[in-house]
Formats: structure tokens, sequence, C-alpha cells
């Protein structure tokens, strides 16, 4: 089994779930009592996060480069970056890490395209919403990507950085997330990509007229994939 390297803490909340589930799938595919081998180094989100506000987005380049670097040295053979937005500076842990890094947005397009879909819409932080760097990557895989109005991000970021960062899941959220998908669906979208990673601990399939993708979940089954298959 080869060692997953997870740069986590960004936030905790989701870190949590990324460890979680790769030791539930490793369990379910190997049996008894197998874990997975795992290398996580959980970062003070609090830094990151000023650092994402400030748009200082070279200097968390460099740090999350330097974890990368931390938990290669310290056995890890793939690398998953537990966060959609911080994918903004992957080219940076890419270079750094010197193994397999396992994009989200790519794992969480395959999965899309599996489905046999071919426009989606893309819940995030603010950073992934408006900016090029996720849409892009999807569209590299053949999906047209639509994100909520303007009001719409703004709620929808809102909720990410003032409550499910800080572990606060709220029914009256949940009905406003309901809402917004629903919006995107009435304009074409056939799934919801829950393209920030603390979004599925409000939201599911339940809540959602069309399908959903949970990159969280997508991304460890692709890091479990890699770290138990063959040669």
């Amino acid at each position: 089994m080869r060692t997953i390297g997870m740069l986590g803490g960004m936030s905790w909340e989701s870190t949590a779930e990324y460890y979680r589930l790769a030791n539930e799938l490793v369990r379910e595919r190997l049996g008894g009592v197998h874990s997975a081998r795992i290398v996580l180094d959980s970062l003070d989100f609090a830094d990151v996060e000023v650092l994402q506000a400030d748009g200082r987005w070279d200097e968390a380049g460099r740090l999350l480069a330097d974890r990368a670097r931390a938990v290669v040295a310290a056995g890890a053979d793939v690398v998953v970056l537990c966060t959609n937005t911080m994918h903004l500076v992957i080219e940076d842990v890419e270079r750094a890490a010197g193994v397999p890094v396992l994009h989200i947005a790519d794992a969480a397009a395959a999965r899309i395209r599996s489905a046999g879909l071919d426009r989606v819409g893309l819940l995030g932080t603010a950073f992934t919403m408006e900016q090029d760097f996720y849409r892009d990557r999807m569209a590299g895989h053949g999906l047209e990507v639509l994100v909520p109005e303007a009001d719409d991000r703004a709620l929808v970021h809102r909720v990410i950085y003032e409550e499910l960062v800080r572990g606060v899941v709220s029914e009256s959220s949940r009905a406003e997330y309901r809402a917004v998908i629903e919006r995107l669906a009435e304009r074409g979208a056939r799934g919801v990509v829950l393209g920030c990673t603390e979004i599925e601990l409000l939201v599911g399939d339940a809540d959602s007229p069309v399908p959903v993708f949970p990159t969280t979940r997508i991304h460890v089954e692709a890091a479990v994939d890699l770290a138990l298959a063959d040669g």
C-alpha cells in the first residue's frame, strides 16, 4: 500500500472527513482491520485565510510547497491537497513534491464525465467560483461550468467562512443552498459540483434536483485507488 500525504487543516473540519473516508475505503476494500497509510500535515487555517483574503497567493504557494516537501520527506508516495480553493497554487505543490499530486478538479471531472454529463454548476468559495483556475481545469475535460449569480455567490462564500469552517451546520443555510442549487439547475446545470470540501457537510443528493458531486469523497476515492493500485 502506498502512503497518502495529506495537506490539511484548510479547514480541519473537512480534513477530518478526508482521514475518515480514506480509512473507511481501505477497510472496505482490503477487509479485516486494514487502514490507510497516511502522513498528515495540518496547517493553521487562520494563517492561510489571511493570505487568501489579501491575495498573497505567491506566499500561500510557498507555504504549501514547503509542507508538501515535508510530507514527502515523511514517506508520502502521493499527495492530496485537502481543499479546493488552494488548488489555485497547485503548480507550486507539484514542483515541490516530486511525487504524484492528485488534482481535485481532475478527479471530479472524471466522475462527471463518467456520469455522462457535460454541463455542471459549481459551488465553492468566491475564489473558486470567480477565478479561472478551477473552471478552466474542468473545461479542459470538456465540461461547461456555470457559477451562481453574484448574490448567490456571496451567500455561498459567507456560509463557508462564517459557518462551515467553524463547525456550524445550519438548517437555514441548508435551505438557502438548496435554493441556489435549484437556480443553477433552472439555468441548465445537469449536475452540481460541491467545490469546497466543507459543503458536503451541509448538502447532498437529497438537497438537489440534479446529481451532486462531492469533491472530498471523490478526491479521497482517487487517492485510495492510487494507493492500492498494482505496480
